[in-house]
């Protein structure tokens, strides 16, 4: 239980678990309260899930990219690998469907707030964010998918 290396993979594995669970589950959460339509729920719902992605997703998006630099240089794999290059790409291409997501998400939280408070329907630039964060959602859960592919087969790519 000493061995530093297992003890950042375990780090890694956590920060992935974090990282993989709380997006897939503020997701499904936040479509599925926005598909019912009640302006107060959405207004808690946007405002929690701002606060998850802050507190876990931020958190493992960091930790993710250090744990693993740390077990390249560990387990002495070339660090221009193939597969390692393209999951860096994957890592960018999620993270940046990330960072737009949080932005219409706080957007979102907004709009909710002050439809809530005026006891007025969501106005049509919520839904326009909406239909982004949905579509932004997509390419963001695949890459990771690919990246967990890439981390476990480590196939050579070219």
């Amino acid at each position: 239980m000493s061995d530093p290396y297992l003890w950042v993979k375990w780090l890694h594995i956590l920060s992935a678990t974090l990282l993989f669970g709380t997006g897939l589950g503020t997701a499904f959460h936040m479509y599925a309260t926005h598909r019912r339509g009640d302006v107060a729920a959405i207004a808690v719902m946007t405002r929690n899930t701002v606060l998850a992605d802050w507190l876990f997703i931020a958190t493992s998006g960091v930790v993710q990219p250090v744990t693993g630099f740390m077990m390249v240089y560990w387990a002495g794999y070339d660090p221009l690998a193939s597969w390692l290059v393209a999951t860096y790409a994957l890592y960018v291409v999620a993270a940046a469907c990330w960072i737009k997501v949080v932005g219409l998400q706080i957007r979102m939280r907004g709009y909710a707030a002050e439809a809530l408070s005026r006891g007025a329907p969501l106005p049509e630039a919520y839904h326009d964010a909406m239909r982004v964060w949905f579509l932004l959602g997509w390419p963001a859960f695949l890459a990771l998918i690919a990246v967990f592919a890439l981390m476990v087969f480590k196939p050579a790519l070219w």
